[in-house]
């Protein structure tokens, strides 16, 4: 699951980023609206944290901006305004929660999962794809019903794929929504076609049904087991 938080305290910024890291997320950071605005407008989202008061721009004309670019990103507004006006026009532009300043991070975790519950995953708390299931809360995979040891690269590739069952996913989008900013820093995807070689030989050491095929040249595509 990949979360971008737009926060301008760096503080703060760096102590939302420590626990989502810590519960698996993939995190990117925008410390500006025109950093954020860039990033929504070339990345995708499962959640975004959002606070309205940014130095050089009102957060709330973000939800506007993922509206104009067809985005269904899952936002939650950060704010220290707890207005009721502030609430009412967050939800109306399309937010799906409201969080005020100060916070815990235990609530702040718990409205994640529950936005992400709503959206992606429809309410379930198990992706299942032939014999294959998912737990994305709890990181667990089993096969057959058998438990999946998985790394955690490997776990999120795999989440980011039986959510997209049969689409082509390109190699360089695939680095970019698992290792998030970091993906930019490197000059070749090795470790791209590493995680996926150990992650396709597991699965097919435990008997998937699914399949993780590689398109020459292009990426890879999460194939479903026919149905007879």
């Amino acid at each position: 699951m990949k979360i971008l938080i737009v926060e301008d305290e760096p503080s703060l910024r760096e102590i939302m980023q420590r626990a989502l890291l810590q519960e698996r997320y993939v995190v990117e950071t925008a410390a500006t609206f025109a950093e954020a605005d860039a990033k929504i407008a070339g990345y995708s989202y499962d959640c975004i944290l959002l606070d309205i008061m940014l130095p050089d721009g009102n957060g709330l004309r973000l939800l506007e901006r993922l509206k104009e670019l067809n985005k269904r990103e899952n936002v939650i507004i950060i704010s220290a305004r707890d207005s009721i006006e502030d609430k009412v026009l967050g939800l109306e532009r399309g937010a799906d929660d409201y969080l005020p300043k100060p916070f815990h991070t235990a609530e702040l975790l718990a409205r994640i999962r529950s936005v992400l519950r709503r959206g992606r995953s429809g309410g379930e708390l198990v992706l299942t794809l032939g014999n294959v299931s998912l737990e994305p809360e709890n990181g667990r995979v089993r096969v057959e019903g058998r438990e999946l040891p998985l790394l955690k690269k490997e776990f999120d590739i795999l989440l980011y794929f039986m959510q997209r069952p049969n689409h082509l996913v390109d190699k360089s989008v695939l680095a970019e929504a698992v290792w998030g900013d970091h993906a930019d820093q490197a000059d070749n995807f090795h470790f791209v076609y590493a995680q996926m070689k150990n992650l396709r030989r597991k699965l097919a050491e435990a008997g998937a049904t699914l399949e993780l095929k590689a398109v020459y040249g292009f990426g890879y595509k999460l194939v479903p087991p026919t149905e007879e």
